[in-house]
């Protein structure tokens, strides 16, 4: 039982008004009669508030949550009293979630549901848990408030944000992929599959043409061909501390699972087999699967995985990955790269590309390209500004170096690592390279 701020007001006024009878003995009697009275009622009101039944609760979730997305949670409240009663509502939500809207303070009419709805926004990915209901039940002078714990405990999932690819279905569905930053280049060299013979069109190249075909028929036909069908594609992606780097709301963590479940999708679209495995930290395996039902299956297994405090290890995470994965591959490995890492990634590399194609993708912190753009008025900002310049100098040798040993490489913020990814995957295809 809690008391009301109406009770403690009238406590209040009764303490002020006592110092009256130090005065006036006259009117300590009617000062006695009032706290008397104000006793009485208090006892009768908590006794009544503490004989009320509990109201009832329904919790209405949604089937699972994205990161960063808001959502509506509704409440279902209903009471078996005679009487209205006034109740204020905390539902115990999980902490990773911002919530507006709780607490609320409704009526409850005798036998009638009344709903309660709030919103919440994860800002972390997992199972989540809502720990049961907390309701303030008012009593009827309003000098009480009973707690009322309901276990109405239920999880839920969070997933990574998968507006992109929702995004990508509709651009796809209507063949507008340029509006995402993905461009489909024109087939060209080996590692094309014959698809059919077709009346030349403007732009087609010259070796192109079936010269038999064309003098059978008079008039050019073309060759079009369609890429190979049914290659694999594992991500090899970096568990370790540097993933923990913040830009914005995501982590660099949370853009890379974005870009894998956007390229797994556009892979499993083109006939390819799509596997993931994780490294320095949670370490998980999936082995290359078709169909675009493997993307439930990714989204499923990959909504609960986190980065950990470990240094990544890449020589370890080649060597498993190269007796798990027989058939060559695309390997795409999603890290964080640094000066110092040359000397343990090249060599992993070095081993994976005796068997597999590898294309190492790393993310650039944003932050750092915004302290490049700020102007240096002061020693301090100076210091900033060449420090800066400098570690991002000694991190493009580090791109350089692997570039100039023949790794296909990204570097780019996080946000535009997606479609840099999908874009770099399909010139691979069209290249013929894998």
């Amino acid at each position: 039982m809690i008391p009301t701020s109406r009770l403690l007001l009238l406590i209040a006024l009764l303490a002020v008004a006592g110092r009256a009878p130090a005065f006036y003995t006259a009117v300590a009697p009617l000062w006695w009669g009032v706290l008397a009275l104000i006793a009485a009622m208090a006892l009768v009101d908590g006794s009544m508030a503490w004989r009320r039944p509990a109201p009832e609760a329904q919790r209405h979730l949604p089937a699972s949550l994205a990161l960063g997305v808001s959502a509506t949670v509704s409440l279902r409240l209903r009471h078996g009293g005679a009487h209205t009663s006034m109740v204020s509502v905390y539902d115990l939500h999980p902490l990773a979630m911002q919530v507006s809207g709780l607490p609320q303070t409704v009526a409850l009419p005798p036998g009638q549901f009344v709903e309660v709805v709030y919103r919440v926004r994860p800002v972390e990915r997992g199972a989540m848990q809502f720990a049961g209901l907390q309701l303030r039940v008012r009593s009827p002078l309003g000098l009480w408030q009973r707690n009322r714990y309901l276990p109405l405990s239920e999880s839920i999932r969070v997933y990574p944000n998968f507006a992109a690819v929702a995004k990508y279905t509709l651009l796809a569905a209507d063949n507008r992929l340029s509006q995402m930053g993905i461009h489909k280049q024109r087939k060209r060299g080996e590692g094309q599959n014959f698809h059919q013979l077709r009346e030349f069109r403007q732009g087609d190249a010259l070796r192109q043409v079936d010269w038999k075909a064309s003098a059978r028929l008079r008039k050019l036909i073309s060759r079009e061909y369609q890429e190979e069908r049914g290659q694999d594609i594992v991500f090899l992606l970096d568990c370790g501390h540097r993933m923990l780097a913040r830009d914005g709301a995501l982590s660099h963590f949370d853009h890379s699972l974005n870009a894998v479940l956007l390229v797994a999708y556009v892979a499993l679209r083109q006939g390819d087999a799509v596997g993931f495995g994780s490294f320095s930290g949670d370490e998980r395996w999936l082995h290359p699967v078709k169909g675009i039902r493997r993307i439930n299956h990714l989204f499923n297994t990959l909504y609960d995985i986190q980065p950990t405090s470990q240094a990544p290890d890449y020589a370890t995470a080649a060597t498993r990955l190269l007796l798990r994965q027989k058939k060559r591959a695309l390997v795409v490995l999603i890290t964080n790269l640094r000066d110092e890492d040359n000397a343990d990634l090249l060599p992993a590399i070095s081993l994976l590309r005796q068997k597999h194609l590898v294309l190492v993708a790393s993310m650039r912190e944003q932050a750092l390209d915004v302290e490049l753009e700020k102007s240096v008025t002061d020693f301090d900002q100076a210091l900033r500004h060449a420090a800066t310049r400098d570690y991002l100098q000694q991190r493009q040798q580090a791109v350089d170096g692997l570039k100039s040993s023949g790794v296909l490489c990204v570097d780019v913020i996080p946000q535009d690592l997606s479609v840099s990814l999908v874009n770099h995957y399909l010139d691979i295809k069209v290249s013929g390279k894998l």
